[in-house]
């Protein structure tokens, strides 16, 4: 009798415990907590991108760590009340349940501290949070439910029964409870939705300019629906810089001449004077390399005032406008498409808080970002070919084809291009995008041979050129420090030391006087400059070669520095003196008239034009006459002649020869033609390379 009362006790005692384990507002609450965790958490996981899922990741969050101390307490009274029972298959589900419940809550922590604080949530945590809740539900449900069938199937005595009751309360208060956060959550999409774009043409475009070629021809650009995007497609890249994830590469792209590709001075005037000869349809041709937000958004058609909305304006070639194109074709003029990236519900939305939540969300949810703006096709000389390469043709010229610059197949034919063999190949980012020290989430590259995911580096966004007049003339934020560097840059000064193998020291374009040690008064003295194309991964110079001009300065001293001839002077109004040996092209009209107002909708062919292929030399020829003529005298003879001058008896002795090579971005004649001729505007001259020598005048 006594060993059935206390057998019969003990079972109550279970009875009550089990009761009590379903029983009260704690269990209940935890229980729907991790139901509503663990449904938001595989939606975000396996669900496509969304507004929902979006929204999921802040309240999943919010529950998370909400809910996390009444988890705690809940997981120890658990512990602590049925630690004094036997070991049996439920307590080992239980405590393996534990143990993946602290790693999943930790992994959890460190999510929301770097989505909240960081600068992009690691991949590694993401997945042990994944991985964790996946192991979790394997040991929890039969350490859940295993319980719960056993009640259901018990006998229907009282103590049984009350168990049951518990139960019941338990599970329709835990369902009641992750239903109304799912409702919450619902009812957020609702509230805050991503920002609808205007995808539509302004009613006066005419779509029909160029006939069946495109709404957006003369240039090559296409959109992947054929229609137009909203202006705010692709503008706002200072979210890029303010939310902390991209500052520094946002920094560098301030005063890169992708940056101010619409908002150039030069640009601008030229667009104007395309828009007044022409017609503004015409001036798409530019747009779809220097002004593709105004180009896509419909602003270039007859009648309107600004032909430059004004985002483009400021933003040129802005973060989005670049990392949005997913084909491109090495044709030229713009030849890509671009698609409109989804953007997330908070990333148009003013506030503090909003943008505090639209850089979480990116971060702890970077799947969509990341595979809509990253590709590995950015990184191939092939996609800078769609605009660094440029013809007209008979939509523009009315007359037909004529090849423009052209990097991109300068480069395919020259010696830094091995095609399979990347250690002797050098691609336009390996030096005009060289690596810079970096905590940015862009930082790393496993793909490329000669770095890794983990190196702490990221490409420069300064894309670092030849134009050191623009981000100071328009004084950009950052514009003089750029500047510098792009003296640096042409000087052959700027170290890369993640090539250096492949690219030799020294100047880009070095140059080399040859002359002879001794002369004789009298008699000819021949002197020769020669020009090395030593760096440069296409033809130098390159870019519009009828504005951009560079040069040999050539002077001679006597013994006493008095100056005895001179080439390649700049007078007062910072014109270059005639006879210079000049590195430029000549393009001309259907008429012969010289382009000379970078008017190339006129051009048809070019007169004269001078560039260096890579490793190719060119060698600038004078010859002047030493002392014992009467008096000096120079010839003004095409550049492709030799110069001569006789020099003064008295300068018998030594003759100081010193050669310089410069280059500017815009001539001084164009600048004039823009801002009248009393403007004190010019560009600003580079010394590239130069080289001195000495001359003994035997008597």
């Amino acid at each position: 009798m006594s060993i059935s009362t206390e057998a019969g006790g003990e079972r109550s005692v279970i009875l009550e415990r089990r009761a009590s384990g379903w029983r009260g507002l704690l269990p209940r609450l935890v229980s729907g907590s991790l139901l509503y965790l663990t449904l938001s958490g595989l939606v975000i996981w396996l669900a496509p991108f969304n507004v929902f899922s979006e929204h999921s990741v802040i309240v999943h969050t919010l529950v998370g760590l909400l809910t996390l101390p009444l988890i705690v307490w809940f997981s120890l009274r658990h512990v602590l009340g049925w630690w004094s029972f036997p070991l049996t298959h439920l307590k080992v589900t239980g405590w393996v349940s534990l143990a993946l419940l602290v790693a999943c809550a930790g992994s959890g922590l460190v999510l929301t501290w770097q989505g909240a604080f960081g600068t992009r949530s690691d991949a590694a945590w993401r997945w042990t949070h994944i991985a964790t809740t996946v192991a979790l539900l394997a040991f929890l449900i039969p350490h859940y439910f295993v319980p719960i069938a056993r009640e259901r199937r018990a006998s229907a005595a009282l103590a049984s029964a009350a168990v049951r009751t518990a139960l019941g309360g338990h599970l329709r208060l835990s369902v009641s409870a992750c239903g109304v956060v799912l409702a919450v959550t619902a009812a957020l999409c609702a509230i805050v939705r991503p920002t609808h774009h205007e995808n539509a043409f302004p009613p006066d475009y005419d779509a029909a300019a160029y006939g069946d070629a495109g709404p957006f021809a003369p240039s090559l650009a296409k959109t992947s629906t054929g229609g137009a995007f909203d202006v705010r497609s692709f503008d706002d890249s200072a979210s890029c810089g303010s939310s902390g994830c991209h500052e520094e590469i946002y920094r560098e792209w301030l005063p890169s001449a992708h940056r101010y590709a619409a908002m150039d001075v030069a640009f601008q005037g030229i667009q104007n004077l395309m828009a007044q000869q022409n017609g503004a349809t015409s001036t798409r041709y530019c747009a779809g390399c220097h002004d593709p937000i105004s180009l896509f958004s419909g602003t270039k058609y007859i009648g309107v005032d600004d032909l430059t909305a004004l985002a483009g304006y400021r933003e040129g070639v802005s973060c989005l406008a670049c990392h949005a194109i997913e084909q491109s074709d090495v044709a030229g003029n713009a030849n890509y498409v671009i698609h409109q990236p989804r953007r997330y519900a908070w990333e148009r939305k003013d506030g503090a808080l909003a943008s505090f939540l639209r850089d979480f969300v990116i971060r702890t949810y970077p799947e969509q970002h990341v595979a809509s703006l990253s590709k590995r096709m950015f990184k191939t000389p092939e996609f800078c070919a769609a605009c660094h390469k440029q013809f007209i043709d008979e939509q523009v010229n009315d007359v037909g084809w004529v090849q423009l610059q052209n990097q991109y197949d300068n480069w395919k034919n020259s010696r830094w291009n091995h095609p399979g063999d990347p250690t002797r190949t050098l691609e336009c980012r390996e030096c005009h995008m060289p690596l810079a020290s970096s905590s940015d989430p862009a930082s790393g590259d496993g793909a490329d041979f000669n770095r890794s995911r983990t190196d702490g580096r990221h490409r420069s966004h300064r894309f670092l050129g030849a134009n050191q007049f623009i981000p100071v003339v328009m004084e950009l934020e950052g514009g003089v420090e750029h500047a510098q560097l792009v003296e640096h840059w042409l000087r052959g000064e700027y170290a890369i030391p993640e090539i250096a193998d492949r690219w030799s020291k020294g100047p880009a374009v070095p140059i080399e006087i040859l002359a002879p040690q001794r002369a004789r008064a009298g008699e000819p003295l021949a002197l020769r400059v020669r020009v090395l194309s030593n760096k440069v991964g296409h033809d130098f110079p390159t870019g519009p070669l009828d504005i951009i001009q560079s040069w040999i300065e050539v002077e001679v001293k006597d013994r006493q520095g008095q100056v005895v001839f001179h080439s390649g002077r700049r007078d007062e109004r910072n014109f270059i003196e005639p006879a210079t040996f000049m590195f430029k092209a000549e393009p001309v009209d259907r008429h012969g008239n010289l382009i000379d107002r970078h008017n190339l909708w006129e051009m048809v062919g070019v007169r004269f034009r001078r560039s260096l292929f890579p490793g190719a030399e060119e060698v600038a020829r004078y010859e002047f006459a030493c002392p014992g003529a009467q008096a000096p005298t120079m010839r003004d003879l095409p550049v492709t002649e030799e110069l001569e001058l006789h020099v003064p008896a008295e300068s018998v002795g030594e003759l100081t020869i010193e050669a310089r090579l410069n280059y500017r971005k815009i001539d001084q004649y164009l600048l004039n033609f823009m801002y009248g001729d009393a403007t004190r505007l010019t560009s600003p001259v580079t010394v590239v390379s130069e080289a001195s020598a000495r001359v003994e005048l035997d008597p």
